[in-house]
């Protein structure tokens, strides 16, 4: 459920209510019994730097190919034809 911060115009309190966004909001300080006014916070969800698109995602940079050394397996004589 998301957490609202308010401030009352009164006193200049700040609270924080746990509400599901169903609820209506808060109107009356539980301190002073002031009108309550709800506060935009910031996000606490930032991207930094420029190295999140892992796949490329919009980017004109073609990826590059990892070339991995694979050595065959060697010929054993269960698989030479025996006549």
């Amino acid at each position: 459920m998301p957490i609202y911060e308010y401030e009352c115009q009164t006193c200049k309190k700040h609270f924080e209510y746990t509400q599901s966004i169903k609820e209506p909001k808060k109107d009356v300080c539980e301190e002073c019994g002031g009108p309550l006014e709800r506060l935009i916070s910031p996000s606490g969800f930032v991207l930094k730097g420029g190295g999140w698109y892992k796949d490329l995602y919009s980017s004109s940079k073609k990826p590059e190919s990892k070339t991995e050394t694979k050595s065959e397996p060697s010929s054993s004589s269960s698989d030479k034809k025996k006549d």
